[in-house]
């Protein structure tokens, strides 16, 4: 059974904002900006240079005039951002290689409890926090990803809170083990709590509907502690599947209706070193790249909230 132990809330102290400088990244900002205040953060910053492999489909007469500029928007940049987090202790870091194995790195290194990045989903050319890059972000970062779509509107105003969190579940080891960021966080504001369970097979091929759909409330209804509904409305949901639908479509329809300000997932990890495969069609991807809300990613089979999560008491 995954839930949170009584008297706990999550607690964000270390927090990572990965940047590309693109537009996407800009829109992640606000978010990085307002968990740092509401949590009084220590915030690092940071960008990952390509290394010269990565470079070698360009002609080398080019190199030397793109490396200076690159380096002079690079500085331009930094200069910005360290203007932007004055408010804040902070650092800015700018590793050099492969954007999932220096961000992992970072995270590891500097003990961070909370990564956010923006992403579009989008290929092109230069682009380092893509869609698929940034799904092989947060299945190797052991910590929670917080990422910043493409269609939010609504940036944060002052200290983040969201009032409508969806929780969405396939009873996995991995998908759970999100939960306990769930239920904090819709504490944390006395939220409303959604734990939503999308039965792949359409109602209809159900022989006995309602025997299945009571099990499975019953089941989500475990999910939650008695001692968490006093902080936090929770409802539990069931959606059924439809021809062609796939769960994300399931998720994101009801993220939509119910007004979500932030939709939690787990997510399976990445074993091995030879990467992640990512799939834009995938269910975690396309939740990532079409939520009109944050998405709070948690990456199963890490430890259970660690370093600075989970650590301060809740006073009841």
């Amino acid at each position: 059974m995954h839930t949170l132990e009584a008297g706990k809330r999550i607690a964000f102290k270390r927090l990572l904002f990965a940047t590309d400088f693109s537009p996407c990244s800009d829109a992640a900002l606000p978010y990085a900006l307002a968990v740092a205040r509401r949590y009084a953060a220590m915030l690092y910053a940071a960008h990952v240079m390509p290394t010269k492999a990565e470079m070698v489909l360009l002609s080398p007469e080019t190199w030397p005039t793109l490396i200076e500029e690159q380096d002079k928007q690079v500085r331009a940049h930094f200069k910005q951002l360290d203007c932007q987090l004055q408010e804040f202790p902070h650092e800015v870091l700018m590793p050099i290689g492969k954007v999932a194995l220096q961000l992992t790195q970072v995270v590891e290194e500097r003990r961070i409890d909370l990564l956010v990045l923006g992403t579009h989903g989008r290929a092109g050319v230069g682009k380092l926090l893509l869609g698929s890059v940034a799904e092989e972000i947060l299945r190797r970062v052991p910590c929670p990803v917080l990422t910043v779509g493409p269609h939010i509107c609504s940036k944060p105003q002052g200290e983040i809170q969201f009032q409508r969190v969806l929780f969405a579940t396939d009873f996995t080891d991995h998908s759970l083990a999100a939960l306990p960021y769930a239920i904090s966080l819709a504490e944390e504001d006395q939220a409303q709590l959604v734990l939503l369970h999308v039965v792949e097979q359409p109602a209809a091929g159900i022989a006995d509907l309602q025997q299945v759909t009571s099990s499975l409330t019953r089941r989500l209804q475990r999910l939650v502690p008695a001692e968490a509904l006093p902080w936090c409305r929770a409802e539990y949901l069931l959606e059924f599947g439809q021809q062609f639908a796939p769960p994300a479509q399931r998720i994101l329809e009801v993220s939509k209706s119910h007004a979500a300000d932030l939709v939690v997932l787990g997510v399976r990890p990445v074993h091995g070193n030879s990467g992640l495969t990512a799939h834009l069609s995938s269910t975690t991807a396309a939740i990532l790249t079409q939520a009109a809300c944050p998405v709070l990613t948690v990456r199963g089979g890490a430890s259970e909230p660690s370093w600075n999560a989970v650590v301060v008491s809740r006073a009841y």
